[in-house]
């Protein structure tokens, strides 16, 4: 994945990742590993996982300080680390967004 951005502006990450219906809770477990590796490296700002009611995807949204930090942090070594059983049974679309508009009630 290409990230175009060059500033210091925050980055939104919505990344999709699909299983096998019997291991969704077995992939939460995994992602939630996950980002606790992540909240710890700089540039994370929140994260927040949702399960898909289907029993098939769970959705990743976090918030980054800048597309640079999260690019690092996809090549830091307990990143990598903790992807590898994530890998093992799911796989992910990851892209990055802008931040928008906040409606609420």
């Amino acid at each position: 994945m290409s990230v175009e951005t060059n500033d210091a502006s925050p980055v939104v990450l919505i990344n999709i990742f699909k299983c096998d219906a019997r291991r969704q809770d077995e992939l939460l477990e995994h992602l939630t590993a996950l980002a606790q590796v992540q909240r710890g490296l700089p540039g994370f700002v929140s994260g927040v996982l949702h399960r898909g009611l289907n029993g098939r995807v769970v959705a990743n949204h976090a918030v980054w300080t800048d597309a640079a930090h999260w690019k690092a942090m996809t090549r830091h070594p307990q990143v990598v680390n903790a992807m590898g059983p994530i890998l093992a049974i799911a796989t992910f679309e990851p892209h990055l967004y802008e931040p928008g508009e906040v409606v609420e009630a």
